[in-house]
Order: C-alpha cells, then sequence, then structure tokens
C-alpha cells in the first residue's frame, strides 16, 4: 500500500531497527511506548486488518514470532493486543498485533 507506513518501513523507505525479523514478519519498537517494553509485530505483505487474513500459517507465524521474540528477550508476563478497526482503537491501517510488558 502506498500511503502506509508500515509498509514503508517493511520495503526499506523508512529506515528502522528490527527487533526481529523472519521471510513474512517483522517486530520494532513502539515509537511511542505505552508500557517498559513496546513492540509491534507486522506483517510484511500489507492486511489492512486481521478479517482481511485468509491465510491461516501466517496467523500462526505471527503468534509464533511474538512467543519467539518474547522469550528472546526475556519477558515472562505481557500482553498481546491487537486493535481491529477504528472503533477499537487501530490507529495505522495495517494489521499488526501489540506485545506490552512492564518487567
Amino acid at each position: 500500500m502506498e500511503d502506509c507506513i508500515f509498509c514503508k518501513i517493511a520495503n526499506g523507505e523508512i529506515p528502522s531497527s528490527y527487533v526481529y525479523e523472519t521471510e513474512n514478519v517483522y517486530v520494532i519498537n513502539d515509537i511511542a511506548p505505552k508500557a517498559k517494553h513496546h513492540m509491534l509485530v507486522i506483517p510484511k505483505k500489507h492486511y489492512k486488518d486481521l478479517t482481511e487474513v485468509d491465510n491461516v500459517a501466517l496467523l500462526a507465524e505471527l503468534m509464533s514470532v511474538v512467543k519467539e521474540v518474547t522469550k528472546k528477550i526475556g519477558l515472562k508476563e505481557y500482553r498481546v493486543m491487537i486493535n481491529n478497526g477504528k472503533s477499537a482503537g487501530q490507529e495505522v491501517f495495517h494489521l499488526h498485533i501489540h506485545i506490552l510488558a512492564n518487567q
């Protein structure tokens, strides 16, 4: 998607340092953290929200990445959140998963 900040990050148009990366997913720190640890797990391919994803393998990979990243940085207690749609608080309309932890 042309105007999507997460697509621009995935395509290298906006520099960012990845916390973690797979072929289909990348993880970055949120630029406006709401917790001590606040990361975003983002598919490289553009999906407006969860309802657009028909690839069950990608959904499994997203959650696998959540598990791997939290393990990698030693988080034992954390919150996983998806804001799906404007009224649910979604601000960037490219599917992403928040990982938040205060430990």
